[in-house]
Formats: structure tokens, C-alpha cells, sequence
């Protein structure tokens, strides 16, 4: 069995192939030019896309030492993400498919990401939780099994990677915001401010948009950025930082009171902080649970999660027809069953 996995639902190119349930090739091209505009700009992203995604199959194909006549299955990430980019891959992805006259699977993004930790040495055991932490997501799910997957919570507004890009262009930090408040925090007081948690009782929903605000106006009630000193500002994003993170331990701690589980995961671009890797490894030893958290390489968005999903999706008797529609965003007829997509 060689699956071949194509990602391009926002600002990474990625090709991966599996052969024989071992990965042989994962290819990220990212698009590191957003960086000037301060977010990615979904037209250049979708060119990007374009000038790249042959070249890296054709790399893909050459390290794992096969023809791209012995693929036996093709599959891309239908969304959720920018329409144009989703489009780039998906398109080819089928064009491949058709041409080859082999099958063909649509995988949820999201869904690639929950299942990214089957991709490490250790992996997750059923039924386990799974935080989901990206730019555009942040979702709390209890995983039965491959096919039974059940959204616990989410954020009502911003998502966790958001609000990190949204504090890091306030405090002058760059794009993207992720590893630089982090860079920015490893020489900050993170008990230098007290900045608000969101709580939202009797559910698993996230909210980050209170947080953004309070640092806001932390930072107009202190004249604004210029008056800010480089210590200062490694003080909010090491207080902001742990604002976010001890958010997202409580959540998964009350649902770990609620729901037994063998095994927690942690996925997503968020997962590679390193603070949320510390405070989630410790809540797992608390508990006496496994906990797996994918490598750097699978936390951002990758082919080889999609392949790997699309797998689980096939093998379960899953198959899209050509004419499946990308979804840019993630709603209730998209999300978490065999025939959702």
C-alpha cells in the first residue's frame, strides 16, 4: 500500500508519501515571504502553491524510490482553510488520481492534525483527548477511535495561534507570532502581569479575544509600544503566554475529571511551545496518563498527517468521488464522521 498525501490549505507546500505503513518522504516548502505583510496574503500563498507542489512530488517520489504509477492511493486536504490554496492541491491531487485511475480521498485538515501523533514511535492509545492548537483552531476532542470522534469545546472567538499573531504585531515582535512571543518570554517575568483566563462555566469552550483586549489596553495604559523597553516586553508576552497556555491546561484538565481516557495528545502549531509541552506533560504524569505530542515536523501543517489519515479513512471503506468540494471553513457537515466529507 503507497499512499500519497498532499497539503495546501494555507502557507506550507507539503508532499508525503506512505509506503507499507512507513513514511518515506515528507516535503514542506513554507512560504516564509508573508513575513513583510505581517500574515499571509491568500493570492501570493495560492501562486506559491502552484509553482512548487510538482517539483516537490517529484522529490517525494524520488526518495522513496518509487514510479508514480505504484501510488495506490491519492489523497489532499479539503479544507478547512484559504479556498484558493485548498484549491491548488485538491485540484491536483485529483488530476493525479483521475490520471493514474487510482482512488481517491479528501481528508479533513483538522483530522490530519488529531491523528498527527500516530506518526511518532510512541502513539496515542484509544480513547484518548486531543487539544487541538493552531493559527485558525483551537478544539478540545475525545477520540473513541479512528471513525468515533467527538468535539468536546472550541473557541468562541479567536483561536490560540491567532491571538499569539495578534499580540506579537502589537508588541513589534513580527509574524509569525507563535515562536516569537516565545523567544520573547524565555527573558520575561511571567509573573510580572496578571492577565485575565477565561473560565466560560459548564463548558469546554475556549475565548481568547478578553485576553487580547486586557493586553491592549496593559499596553496603551503604559503610553504605548515606544514606551516600552525591551524587558517590559518580554514581560507581557511571558505573562501573556502563560495566560494562554494555563487556559488551555484547564480545559483539559476538567475534561480529563469527566472522561476516562488511556492517553492525552497534543496537536497542532501551538504544540511545538515549549511551555505548553512542560505544563501538558505535567498534567499527564498527574493523572498517570500517556501523553504524545508530536515532533516539530508534524505540529505545523504536513502532508504526511493527511496521508496518514486518509489511510485510517480508506481502510475503513472510504471513498470520495472526484467531484468533492473544498471547504474553506470547518462546520458541523464537515467535521469528525466517515461520511462528513
Amino acid at each position: 500500500m503507497i499512499t500519497l498525501g498532499i497539503e495546501t490549505s494555507c502557507d506550507e507546500t507539503s508532499v508525503a508519501i506512505i509506503k507499507n505503513g512507513e513514511l518515506t518522504a515528507n516535503l514542506v516548502s513554507s512560504q516564509d515571504f508573508h513575513k513583510k505583510y505581517g500574515g499571509v496574503v491568500p493570492e501570493l500563498s495560492s501562486r506559491a502553491h502552484l509553482q512548487i507542489i510538482n517539483p516537490l512530488l517529484k522529490d517525494a517520489l524520488k526518495i522513496s524510490q518509487i514510479n508514480l504509477e505504484e501510488l495506490d492511493l491519492v489523497s489532499a486536504t479539503a479544507g478547512p482553510g484559504l479556498i484558493g490554496a485548498l484549491l491548488v492541491g485538491l485540484t491536483y491531487a485529483k488530476g493525479l488520481a483521475l490520471s493514474l485511475n487510482k482512488d481517491f480521498i479528501a481528508v479533513n485538515h483538522i483530522e490530519g492534525h488529531i491523528f498527527s501523533g500516530f506518526l511518532m514511535p510512541e502513539k496515542p492509545e484509544f480513547p484518548f483527548l486531543c487539544l487541538v492548537v493552531s493559527g485558525g483552531h483551537t478544539l478540545l476532542i475525545l477520540v473513541k477511535s479512528y471513525g468515533e470522534l467527538i468535539k468536546l469545546g472550541t473557541t468562541i472567538d479567536d483561536a490560540a495561534g491567532e491571538a499569539f499573531d495578534k499580540i506579537s504585531k502589537l508588541l513589534g515582535l513580527g509574524y509569525p507570532g507563535g515562536p516569537k512571543i516565545q523567544n520573547a518570554a524565555k527573558t520575561g517575568d511571567e509573573n510580572r502581569i496578571k492577565f485575565p483566563v477565561s473560565d466560560l462555566k459548564n463548558s469546554f469552550n475556549f475565548s481568547f479575544s478578553g485576553l487580547k483586549t486586557s493586553v491592549l489596553r496593559y499596553v496603551q495604559n503604559q503610553g504605548g509600544l515606544e514606551k516600552l523597553d525591551q524587558q517590559h516586553i518580554s514581560d507581557i508576552a511571558a505573562s501573556f503566554q502563560k495566560a494562554v497556555i494555563k487556559a488551555l491546561i484547564f480545559k483539559l484538565e476538567s475534561a480529563l475529571k469527566q472522561f476516562e481516557v488511556n492517553s492525552i495528545s497534543v496537536v497542532g502549531g501551538v504544540a511545538a511551545n515549549s511551555l505548553l509541552k512542560e505544563e501538558a506533560t505535567k498534567l499527564a504524569d498527574s493523572y498517570n496518563k500517556k501523553i504524545v505530542i508530536p515532533s516539530l515536523q508534524f505540529c505545523g501543517d504536513n502532508a504526511a498527517m493527511i496521508a496518514y489519515r486518509a489511510e485510517t479513512l480508506y481502510n475503513s471503506g472510504v471513498k470520495h468521488k472526484l467531484n468533492f468540494k473544498p471547504f474553506p471553513s470547518l462546520d458541523e457537515n464537515s467535521f469528525l464522521t466517515s461520511e462528513r466529507l
